[in-house]
């Protein structure tokens, strides 16, 4: 991880000079999932990330009401859609990036270690020889310090690894958006304990968004309200985590922090969506293929996860 890519990261947050960038937050309660749309005012072109693809795990059936809200404001707005982002491959949520591409256009990008994630979960849901494992299924494949444009505005892909290994923070203008490394304050961090995920990692990871200006905006992916919190929220700032993290603030110690969270990942029950999830967003947020008689199926591995 170059301290240069911070450094460059650090100066675009410091240089942007048309004040805040326009965010719009979609809250999706039934996953805790927040996804965004990002855009350059001077030219109208964004971005989504981290979209939301309905699903109904006792009925089998997905559907795009969380999808439509967003597309109904990019066209509301008369937005142009560069970019569908995701932060990793999530495994609380279906992606409905697809189907928003199909609809808005722009390229599909995840951070280049979703191989790694491809191979892992292609062998537990004995993916066959349909399933490629080699980043195909996106766009584009970020590596850290990947710079990109939105319109005018400058952007950067920081890879981040630790709840998973393919984890990414994209810095959009004076813009953080972390994915699940972080949550608000007071409720602290991501899980470390999936398949590739690492405590100590996800420690440095952290400590390294920690070095970006204090006054950076950080939005976050989920929120599920801490204790004596009775609203949800996902904006907060760098200097508010440095200070306020309850898991991360300054002056705790990656040894101190690794045995934290590994002692309450071993409390927590996997998301009710894992399953679903994982093997529909390793491929993009594509569903599986029909099989003959036309249907799409979901694997369920028994007594393995």
């Amino acid at each position: 991880m170059s301290d240069l890519v911070l450094r460059q990261a650090s100066n675009q947050i410091s240089a942007t000079k048309l004040g805040a960038v326009p965010v719009q937050s979609f809250f999706d309660e039934a996953t805790f999932t927040v996804s965004y749309v990002v855009h350059d005012p001077a030219t109208g072109h964004a971005v989504i990330i981290d979209s939301v693809l309905d699903y109904d795990p006792a009925s089998g059936r997905t559907s795009f009401a969380s999808a439509d809200a967003i597309i109904a404001y990019v066209r509301a707005e008369g937005l142009t859609v560069d970019w569908l982002l995701e932060t990793h491959a999530h495994a609380d949520h279906l992606s409905a990036a697809p189907y928003l591409q199909g609809q808005l256009g722009g390229q599909l990008a995840i951070g280049a270690e979703i191989v790694i994630v491809q191979n892992t979960f292609g062998k537990l849901f004995n993916a066959g020889t349909e399933f490629a494992r080699d980043g195909s299924d996106f766009d584009k494949l970020f590596k850290d310090g990947d710079q990109f444009q939105i319109g005018t505005l400058p952007a950067m892909a920081l890879h981040v690894p630790g709840h998973t290994p393919a984890d990414l923070a994209y810095v959009i203008g004076d813009a953080v958006f972390c994915g699940d490394t972080l949550f608000m304050p007071d409720y602290g961090t991501a899980r470390a304990d999936f398949p590739g995920g690492d405590a100590r990692q996800l420690y440095r990871s952290i400590r390294r968004l920690l070095s970006l200006p204090e006054t950076a905006r950080v939005f976050l992916c989920h929120d599920y309200k801490a204790p004596g919190r009775d609203s949800y929220a996902w904006e907060t700032t760098i200097g508010a985590e440095r200070a306020g993290n309850v898991h991360v603030h300054e002056g705790v110690s990656e040894d101190t922090f690794v045995m934290l969270r590994e002692a309450r990942d071993a409390t927590l029950a996997m998301p009710r969506l894992i399953l679903p999830s994982v093997q529909v967003n390793m491929r993009g947020g594509r569903l599986p293929p029909p099989e003959d008689n036309g249907i799409r199926y979901l694997k369920i591995p028994l007594d393995t996860v």
